[in-house]
């Protein structure tokens, strides 16, 4: 199975690597990858004490210790890996797309 490679303007081969996944045990919640993407793929969820998360709909807000990013459209990832880039904790990890 090949992966997915693309070329940069100057024509180097890149290969994108798309969001997997988020360690909700080392994200900080800063929001700096949020930021970051144009691409609608991350937000901010609300977690309580035994690492669950709340529905945020809920008008009880004390239930919410921290909160953490997620993965709202993984399919909206391009691969740029910005988000890992400005990230103080490198919570997210990464794979290729297979083609």
């Amino acid at each position: 199975m090949a992966t997915l490679t693309a070329l940069t303007r100057g024509g180097k081969t890149w290969e994108p690597q798309f969001i997997e996944s988020i360690d909700i045990d080392t994200c900080l919640g800063c929001g700096r990858c949020y930021k970051v993407c144009g691409r609608d793929v991350l937000s901010l969820q609300g977690v309580n004490e035994d690492g669950e998360f709340v529905d945020e709909d809920d008008d009880d807000d004390d239930d919410i210790e921290r909160k953490v990013m997620t993965i709202l459209n993984g399919d909206n990832c391009i691969g740029c890996q910005a988000c890992s880039k400005i990230c103080p904790k490198n919570c997210q990890s990464f794979a290729s797309a297979a083609v």
